[in-house]
């Protein structure tokens, strides 16, 4: 079952049954029976946000049980005073519970004991302020929240990115449906890249030589023919080739050097 980021495809039932729990005291006969009854009708939207988090290694079915924490945590709490949907306060509840998850589970690369507190006590502050805000706090709003420096909140922000790697073996989908890896799509060092000054250098040298002598360097150098195929073409002999080729690189070499 998807569900659509807008907010407002809620489920209308959903919704109807969450407000008359909120209406009920918590020792009501009908009190646990509705609860059940609401927590489940979220459960699929519980999955579809922690499907969000899927490419990070951890099993789904590991990742669902955790969205589900998040999702009770949010129907207990949830008051409709508060002024918004049950999925926009619910969402960064749920989203947190996984990411709390991930940080406290594993962290791939070493990450000093104190930074990881100060990343948990970070991220606490962020779900809190964003239930409050009703958007994603700044990082400002977050050392002005925690009474910290800023440059702490940031290091600590930079941090959370070592909690977990990617390997380059994650399969990654295309846009025209074809699959491949991650490794396959990091970019390695052009070994012509160093040649893209002295091309471009070369451009309007080229265009001062005579038709003749591009003709020539056309033959050689991008139709690989033979000293004795370009001679034939001409009507010239293999020693004249040669000389002409020999001229006209060691003039544009001298040119080049007096750009240079």
């Amino acid at each position: 079952m998807e569900f659509p980021e807008d907010r407002d495809h809620e489920r209308a039932e959903a919704r109807a049954a969450l407000f008359r729990l909120r209406a009920l005291p918590a020792d009501h006969p009908e009190y646990e029976a509705l609860r059940d009854h609401v927590i489940g009708e979220y459960m699929a939207y519980a999955r579809f946000v922690a499907r969000r988090f899927r490419q990070r290694g951890e099993p789904p079915q590991d990742l669902e049980q955790v969205a589900y924490l998040g999702l009770v945590k949010a129907v207990d709490n949830f008051d409709p005073a508060y002024g918004t949907t049950f999925l926009t306060y619910a969402t960064p509840i749920i989203t947190g519970e996984i990411k709390r998850h991930f940080r406290d589970t594993t962290w791939d690369l070493h990450v000093p004991r104190r930074m990881q507190e100060l990343s948990a006590l970070v991220r606490g502050a962020q779900e809190e302020l964003t239930q409050r805000l009703g958007a994603a706090p700044s990082a400002e709003d977050v050392a002005f929240f925690l009474d910290l420096p800023l440059d702490e909140v940031v290091e600590a922000y930079e941090a959370v990115a070592a909690y977990h790697t990617a390997s380059l073996d994650v399969p990654i989908a295309l846009a025209d449906g074809d699959g491949t890896t991650l490794g396959e799509l990091i970019g390695d060092e052009d070994p012509a890249l160093g040649l893209v000054v002295d091309r471009e250098a070369l451009k309007p040298l080229l265009e001062r030589l005579t038709a003749r002598e591009k003709r020539i360097l056309l033959m050689r150098y991008f139709r690989n023919m033979s000293q004795a195929e370009i001679g034939a073409e001409l009507g010239v002999s293999q020693m004249q080739v040669s000389r002409l080729l020999s001229q006209i690189l060691e003039r544009l070499r001298q040119r080049l050097g007096a750009v240079g």
